[in-house]
């Protein structure tokens, strides 16, 4: 690589920031390009340069919280739609896990621009990751992540007799979606209606619609794990936050 690139997405390559945090510390003066300050927005830079950031930036980082929230049935991830309501209205200081280990203290501002990174079904339950920090949302949802998400999944069959073998073969590597093939899985049965996915990505509906081509109904599911931060005992409709030593 010896094109330039826009300084913000060079940022987000090396990990320095999101794209959107780039810019507006572009925009304030605290980037660097070779020890000068480049403060224009649409800067370009080569892959050579050297990129430092005032220690302002890395101030403002670290306030910027992630939340873990366990999203009850009837929620959507994001913005409001058809009269449902975001799950970011559940973080608020009554619904806070009162075993949060974390001393971090609520405030208001950490609702501003606190997203979630990563979906999670109107239908579904379990671990959402709701975050300010541009870094996690990247790491999480960025086109080359590769951190495993593990759910619990209910199912019923909808044919005579068990599930064949060979069509869990199937679930774990071998199925298409959309005329692409998926990323291999890890799918085993935890009891006699209920198995576990663990996956690396996370297309629309995946797993209901990867049960739906081998005859299973899915009944209930549950994400359980994102990374190595799991869900554990926090209770649903609660949230916590994560922990200075958490890392996905």
């Amino acid at each position: 690589m010896t094109e330039p690139v826009r300084l913000s997405k060079r940022m987000s390559e090396l990990g320095l920031s999101s794209r959107r945090e780039a810019d507006e510390w572009i925009a304030k003066g605290w980037v660097r390009v070779d020890g000068q300050v480049v403060s224009e927005l649409g800067s370009k830079v080569l892959p050579h340069q050297k990129i430092t950031v005032e220690r302002q930036a890395a101030a403002q980082q670290a306030k910027r919280v992630t939340v873990l929230l366990n999203k009850p049935v009837g929620y959507v991830s994001g913005q409001a739609e058809d009269g449902y309501k975001p799950a970011v209205v559940l973080v608020k200081p009554e619904n806070r896990w009162p075993d949060d280990p974390s001393p971090e203290q609520f405030h208001p501002t950490q609702l501003k621009s606190l997203v979630p990174a990563g979906r999670l079904d109107i239908d579904s339950v379990g671990l959402l990751v709701l975050t300010q920090d541009g870094r996690i949302a990247k790491q999480l949802i960025g086109e080359d992540t590769a951190i495993e998400k593990e759910y619990l999944v209910r199912v019923q069959y909808t044919k005579p007799g068990r599930l064949p073998d060979a069509d869990l073969k199937k679930l774990n590597h071998g199925l298409w979606m959309d005329g692409k093939p998926l990323l291999p899985a890890k799918v085993r049965w935890q009891n006699d209606d209920q198995l576990s996915f663990t996956l690396k990505e996370g297309r629309k509906r995946q797993i209901r619609r990867m049960c739906d081509m081998v005859g299973l109904k899915v009944i209930g599911l549950k994400r359980v794990r994102i990374g190595r931060v799991k869900l554990g005992e926090l209770p649903p409709g609660q949230w916590r936050y994560l922990g200075a030593d958490e890392r996905f």
